[in-house]
């Protein structure tokens, strides 16, 4: 009886234990897959991010170096006079010179030229060959010409004589005159063992795929394939179905994040990142499919029964045991699935907080104790977080930070598609020495509490900013580059609409004399005297930038235009000034034109436009003085009038 008793007992409880680890294992299964995507969209958004800036950062470069010796004034006289040197040796010893020099101060492994006038195609070893039409290796070159653009990328095969055809990355850049006509095309190449070993350290280590693809489709880099190649990664992935989504998705300041199903038979989900690179005009992919996960999981699964088989064979005897067991083994799982998430993120990141932005509060002992010890413990977020702006941001990067991140505007973009928002700011431990930190941000909707969370990453940027700094600065002078002074306009344009600015061009009064006569060190040596000028009289938040080779531009808060005019009969006074190195001396001048924004325009594009319309009627009139801009004149305002 007592037997019988126990049987039933031990049969009624092993019955339990099935159900409740079946029902457990159902649960466990989808929570674990849910909280896996999670962990894939997370982990593929930020290596995509990783990517973009590491590619970014690797191209800046050659395409600035590639438009800065298409605006050579000098090798656009050089390429306008080859028709009369046709045979003269001189005249590609002194090309092969000049390209051969800038491949030796950039590291590049291909520095080229090729004029329009004779399509002869120049580079460091000397003339190479002539390019014509109709021959498929001069595509690239035709098709530069036939477009709108002011440079392209392609990837070919470098047929230089020593570069053994291996496969390259060029940028290649148009030579103009004034008047708009190309006179020939100018630029660089890289070797793509570089871009592929980016891109292998993130595969290897994350376990995704990564691809920049043209605007056709076609695989530009990967680590199998090659835009020589002529690969298309919609076929070669199975994608076809979101072929327009990522095609036609052009905003560079964010990703296109989407799942997709492919087209074969086994209907593989994958979650796709794209992220249009437009100084590249190439589509950042990165794809990682579920097949891995499902087979974890499965695994897991099957792990799981051979628990359940041993937990039923020793319930009768072990039965606190085996409870306290399956306590462990779910905790344990958890664990493992935070474990992967954290370490994935903390390879990239230097903190991970979490905050719940639906409730306004903290969640986390980490995250509590980070804003406890800031002085902001207790406090709701957006308390907490202006208390942290006041403590460690520097001033200017205060209202910006809070903005950003508060819970209002985060829910708000978070509502209109948008789960990752991106911040870039100088912040201090001490309140002296300051440094630059990024704080990316992960948004979700969690089923757990029906609340809107956010994920916080912190990380270190200084290094990633100072070499930025670098490649956006030119060489020579420490200032601008033209197209880093491009983006700083337009970016303080749109933080401050209606705020009034004056838009100034300087160009060094007959230049090409100087050159001509003294020689291009001398020259150099003016440049340089001029930049020193210029930098003594503008303040170090204002815009200074070299724009050209003798070129140079200025954007600076004014209130009126009398402060406008004030500033420009400064300036064109100390620039008229007498230059003197090694026993030479030389009288320079400056001719400048002043565009006012927001009347005159609201980007770079159209200030630029106005100034040099008024920079030129300032050279007409005599050089040496300054134009005023006036869209309510015929003429521009030259030198002082009656404001």
């Amino acid at each position: 009886m007592q037997e019988n008793k126990l049987f039933k007992t031990n049969l009624l409880i092993s019955i339990i234990l099935i159900i409740g680890f079946i029902l457990t294992a159902i649960l466990s299964y989808q929570a674990n897959y849910q909280a896996s995507l999670v962990n894939i969209e997370q982990v593929s958004s930020l290596t995509a991010e990783g990517i973009y800036y590491q590619l970014t950062t690797m191209f800046t470069k050659p395409v600035n170096i590639s438009l800065t010796m298409a605006h050579d004034s000098l090798l656009i006289d050089h390429l306008l006079n080859e028709p009369e040197h046709m045979e003269d040796e001189d005249y590609i010893r002194t090309t092969k010179t000049y390209l051969d020099n800038y491949k030796q101060k950039y590291n590049f492994d291909s520095v080229f030229l090729v004029s329009t006038l004779s399509g002869r195609y120049y580079n460091f070893n000397g003339l190479d060959r002539v390019l014509e039409r109709g021959n498929p290796e001069n595509v690239w070159y035709y098709e530069l010409l036939d477009s709108g653009l002011e440079y392209s990328l392609n990837v070919d095969n470098d047929e230089v004589m020593g570069a053994d055809n291996k496969i390259t990355v060029f940028v290649n850049c148009k030579i103009t005159e004034p008047d708009g006509s190309v006179v020939g095309v100018v630029g660089v190449g890289i070797r793509m063992d570089y871009m592929k070993e980016l891109l292998t350290g993130y595969e290897e280590r994350y376990g995704i795929n990564a691809s920049l693809i043209n605007e056709d489709g076609v695989i530009e880099i990967s680590t199998t394939y090659t835009g020589y190649e002529k690969v298309d990664w919609f076929e070669t992935y199975d994608q076809e179905g979101i072929r327009d989504q990522v095609l036609g998705w052009k905003k560079g300041d964010r990703n296109l994040e989407l799942w997709s199903v492919s087209q074969n038979p086994e209907g593989e989900k994958s979650y796709v990142v794209s992220r249009y690179i437009p100084e590249l005009t190439w589509d950042l992919v990165v794809e990682q499919d579920t097949s891995r996960l499902i087979e974890d999981i499965h695994n897991q699964m099957y792990r799981t029964g051979l628990i359940l088989a041993i937990v039923i064979l020793t319930v009768v005897v072990v039965i606190t045991n085996v409870i306290r067991n399956f306590d462990k083994q779910i905790t344990k799982l958890t664990e493992e699935r935070q474990a992967i998430f954290k370490k994935a993120t903390e390879q990239l990141y230097d903190s991970i907080y979490e905050l719940n932005l639906s409730k306004n509060c903290y969640v986390g002992k980490p995250t509590e104790e980070y804003f406890a010890s800031m002085g902001a413990g207790g406090l709701p977020f957006d308390q907490g977080l202006r208390v942290i702006a006041e403590k460690q941001i520097k001033e200017e990067y205060r209202e910006g930070y809070v903005a950003m991140f508060s819970p209002d505007n985060v829910i708000r973009e978070y509502e209109a598609g948008n789960n990752h928002l991106s911040y870039d700011f100088m912040m201090s431990m001490d309140g002296g020495d300051y440094h630059w930190m990024r704080v990316e941000t992960y948004i979700f909707f969690s089923e757990e509490d029906q609340s809107i969370h956010m994920f916080a990453y912190r990380k270190n940027i200084d290094e990633e900013k100072k070499k930025e700094f670098q490649a956006a600065t030119d060489e020579m002078t420490g200032l601008f580059t033209k197209k880093m002074t491009e983006r700083l306009i337009d970016r303080r344009l749109m933080e401050y609409p209606g705020a009034r600015y004056a838009f100034m061009i300087f160009d060094i009064d007959r230049f090409k004399d100087v050159n001509d006569h003294y020689g291009h060190a001398f020259g150099d040596f003016c440049i340089c005297s001029f930049t020193q000028i210029i930098k003594e009289h503008f303040r170090e938040e204002d815009i200074v930038g070299r724009i050209g080779g003798d070129e140079f531009a200025v954007f600076i808060p004014v209130s009126d235009l009398s402060c406008v005019e004030a500033k420009a009969a400064e300036l064109s006074r100390h620039l008229n000034t007498v230059i003197c190195k090694g026993g030479v001396t030389c009288k320079i001048s400056a001719s400048i034109g002043i565009a006012i924004s927001p009347r005159d325009g609201i980007n770079f594009e159209s200030l630029y436009h106005k100034a040099d319309v008024a920079l030129y009627q300032t050279k007409q009139r005599g050089k040496n003085n300054f134009t005023i801009y006036d869209p309510e004149e015929t003429t521009a305002l030259f030198g002082r009038r009656d404001m």
